[in-house]
């Protein structure tokens, strides 16, 4: 059965009337259609673009499907309708289309250096087999390849790239050869520069980022997606390390510290930002709103927060939104969210796929 909205339809702003046929979005009045939701303000299902399904708390592989569909249930329920899975220990491909899961991107294993990352999560190389797994890895997910730019090198006692600038511009080509799209784990300043002049598409964390290479992200057109609730838990991972890293943890501590200002200049450079908050391992799921509240916090208009956790994060990861032909993926909430982003927290409806899930 077709189903009928009414409201104030997001992005336009528009009190509209939409009608959700199977899993598209029509403007053409359909006969007969149970009205769902009558009233309040319709946005496209929400996006998490950077979470982990297959990855549980404890920072350890889930073991059964059953544990990433609840993990994915606990996404949709709080009006997370897309997901891109940022690296997964676990492959998960038969929930790619399964009706009450919210549309997946993914990538397949984190491509990592030789016990520099999270045991039992990245598949751990050498230079010279970066370029070859992430080939593979690039037919084990749906388009997306995550590479592991930098993490602590207990020989410097600090943050350091992961492989050499020329293994690490090889991975970048390798992934786009494959026809996927890379997308780089980071959080040094010297780990993101390589990779951003090697043209990755999507900067993960980026809290190394400085305003040059902000303005080259902008001229790419290389997305940022911040993970802000991961950067607020720097200060406990300093502390962990100080007695024999204090250089380390120093460092963590002066990168959580500015990262609100990167992501503000980020913005206002015009560089495309997309809302991530890093769920799996140590970050529970359904947290999107928590994170555009925090983006919000840093210094983006609530419209341009929305932006980056629908309609734009959507179109991004090739889920259309609320356009003729679209995807019946909808949230109605009570008042309008450009007002105030706490409204998030509390869906009044939520639609996915044209059927209701409450």
């Amino acid at each position: 059965m077709a189903l009928h909205v009414r409201g104030v339809v997001l992005p336009d702003g528009e009190p509209r009337d939409l009608w959700l046929v199977g899993d598209r979005v029509t403007y053409e009045p359909v006969a007969g259609a149970e009205t769902v939701a009558d009233g309040g303000w319709v946005v496209p299902g929400l996006v998490d673009a950077h979470c982990h399904l297959g990855i549980a708390r404890g920072a350890r592989p889930i073991t059964s499907l059953d544990e990433a569909r609840s993990l994915a249930y606990t996404d949709r329920d709080s009006g997370v309708l897309a997901l891109r899975d940022a690296g997964s220990p676990y492959p998960y491909p038969e929930l790619d289309d399964e009706p009450d899961i919210p549309r997946l991107a993914r990538a397949g294993r984190h491509v990592a250096p030789p016990r520099r990352y999270l045991r039992d999560i990245g598949i751990e190389v050498p230079a010279e087999d970066v370029a070859a797994t992430v080939t593979a890895q690039a037919k084990a997910g749906t388009g997306w390849v995550k590479i592991v730019g930098d993490w602590l090198d207990r020989g410097v006692g600090d943050l350091a790239p992961a492989w050499d600038a020329a293994t690490m511009t090889a991975a970048v080509e390798a992934a786009h050869a494959a026809g996927a799209r890379a997308a780089v784990h980071t959080f040094s300043e010297e780990g993101v520069e390589i990779m951003v002049r090697a043209g990755v598409d999507s900067v993960e964390h980026g809290t190394g980022l400085s305003l040059d290479l902000i303005d080259e992200m902008a001229r790419r057109g290389t997305a940022l997606v911040p993970t802000m609730i991961n950067i607020k838990t720097f200060g406990t991972i300093a502390e962990q390390a100080r007695a024999k890293f204090e250089g380390y943890a120093d460092h963590m501590i002066a990168l959580r510290d500015r990262f609100p200002s990167v992501v503000r200049s980020a913005h206002e450079a015009g560089v495309p930002l997309y809302v991530g908050t890093d769920a799996g391992g140590g970050i529970a799921h359904g947290l999107a709103a928590e994170e555009m509240l925090l983006l919000h916090e840093a210094g983006l208009p609530a419209e341009a927060v929305l932006a980056a956790g629908t309609w734009e994060a959507r179109e991004w990861l090739g889920f259309p939104g609320l356009v003729e032909g679209g995807l019946a993926d909808l949230v109605v909430y009570p008042s309008d969210p450009r007002e105030d982003l706490r409204v998030l927290r509390a869906p009044q409806r939520i639609v996915l796929r044209g059927t209701v899930i409450k």
